[in-house]
């Protein structure tokens, strides 16, 4: 019976890193389309106000919204203005420029590296050669996935400094999150970013114009499909796995989420593949493998480590 149980609870595991890989996908794909017919902007915003509702609805009607300390209200609505804000909206204007959703999803792919690079001196964390290494190898991977988008679409080069703008907020807001000493609720934190993201983008879009939505049935579907998949479903997904599978299993997760991208752009949306793309995908994949593989194996030290008996007992432990 045991050996069952363990056979379908790894298959569920399976299950759950396949639909998160497509889930966080098809946000990048859902952008391409709903941007076609609607600025970015129009289309973020009535994918994140009708989806604060729900949350926020949910929060006050359980009395959980009473268990948030306004310190870390505060937090996370900064880290929500970085992650969720300030990404996705460069994310869209990328994409409704002409950039290659797989090449905006190696935002996704890269993130995890240079934080655990970049990030991990601002942190007090050691760096090792190995990191280094891997942050090198997957800046020459980005470099080629990039320099084969040239001539492939109508977006100027300039625009791929939105790349550096969405991969900087998601920086900002992990390096927040890691700092931060107070904890809050899945749901709480997912009501705080969503909700604080509407009101930034219901400001934005009335200031530049672009509220008002259009008359079409695709939009509303389109809206609707951004907010249940990459949002309520891949955000659900991510934090189960986290707790299921750690988090260096879980950014080696978010590596798959480039190639899929390409891949699922080329059959749907028409987008060109190239080999040198390909080439790209996986020089950066080496590089974040090569930081992943130096996490583990810390981690792993860390726990045996500390885990001695002598240590243990030990008050520089406690």
């Amino acid at each position: 019976m045991s050996k069952q149980i363990g056979i379908l609870s790894g298959l569920l595991t399976v299950l759950a890193a396949a639909a998160f890989v497509v889930t966080w996908s098809s946000g990048f794909l859902i952008a391409a389309i709903g941007t076609v017919e609607a600025p970015p902007l129009t289309m973020l915003v009535w994918r994140f106000v009708p989806l604060a509702a729900v949350p926020l609805i949910i929060l006050f009607a359980t009395g959980a919204a009473r268990t948030v300390a306004p310190a870390a209200l505060r937090r996370q609505a900064l880290i929500g203005l970085f992650s969720q804000f300030g990404y996705c909206a460069a994310v869209y204007a990328a994409i409704a420029a002409g950039i290659a959703t797989g090449t905006v999803a190696l935002i996704d792919a890269v993130q995890p590296l240079v934080v655990a690079v970049l990030v991990g001196p601002l942190l007090g964390l050691r760096v090792r050669g190995a990191q280094w290494a891997g942050l090198v190898v997957g800046a020459v991977g980005v470099l080629l996935v990039v320099r084969s988008q040239f001539g492939q679409s109508d977006a100027h080069p300039l625009v791929y400094l939105l790349l550096a703008a969405g991969m900087g907020s998601l920086i900002v807001g992990t390096f927040l999150q890691r700092r931060t000493n107070v904890q809050t609720g899945v749901l709480s934190t997912l009501t705080i970013h969503v909700t604080v993201s509407a009101v930034a983008l219901l400001v934005l879009a009335a200031v530049t114009g672009t509220l008002v939505p259009p008359a079409s049935v695709t939009f509303w579907i389109t809206a609707a499909l951004a907010a249940v998949f990459p949002t309520l479903a891949a955000y659900g997904l991510y934090w189960w796995l986290l707790r299921r599978i750690g988090i260096t299993a879980l950014n080696a997760l978010l590596f798959l989420i480039a190639p899929f991208t390409a891949v699922a752009g080329a059959v749907i949306l028409g987008e060109t593949l190239t080999v040198l793309t390909l080439i790209g995908f996986l020089l950066c994949g080496l590089g974040v493998a090569a930081v992943l593989v130096v996490e583990a194996r810390a981690a792993r030290g860390i726990r045996l480590h500390t885990t001695t008996p002598e240590r243990v007992n030990t008050p520089s432990v406690r």
